[in-house]
């Protein structure tokens, strides 16, 4: 093995952050704020969105596209996801590219969310004007195609 290969094959100490050491930053859909632990960053681009987003009762989006793949897992409460009925404990896998069904609930809740790179579009996850906006859009401002 030469030493290009063996610093390839260097192995990376895990990244360790606990939800409450960060604030609730506004999202671009009305209702919801998520605390996004990981994100990408110029020091690590590949590092994806991950953290917990809050719903509050009555929050929604609409039907809207990504290129990025993407995990929900339903913590607490009540969601109508493309017109069916989920609670906790409920995981979705979103590969890439994916169209994401309109969301709302009732209840409010709370969802740990991942986001990564696509492994077939190369699409990446995006933190900055998505999960930390000084002030939301409307929703008929906010693109839907990406």
């Amino acid at each position: 093995m030469n030493d290009s290969t063996a610093a390839a094959l260097k192995h990376q100490p895990p990244i360790i952050a606990h939800v409450d050491d960060h604030a609730w930053e506004t999202i671009r859909w009305p209702g919801q704020t998520g605390k996004m632990v990981f994100h990408p960053r110029p020091e690590n681009p590949t590092e994806p969105n991950a953290g917990i987003v809050r719903y509050e009762p009555g929050a929604r989006h609409p039907f809207h596209r990504h290129d990025f793949a993407q995990v929900w897992y339903i913590l607490e409460g009540t969601f109508v996801i493309g017109g069916r009925t989920h609670g906790p404990g409920t995981m979705f896998c979103y590969p890439d590219p994916h169209y994401e069904e309109e969301l709302f609930t009732e209840t409010g809740g709370q969802m740990l969310f991942v986001q990564y790179p696509g492994p077939t579009t190369g699409g990446r996850p995006i933190y900055d004007g998505r999960f930390n906006m000084a002030a939301r859009k409307a929703v008929e401002e906010e693109r839907t195609d990406r």
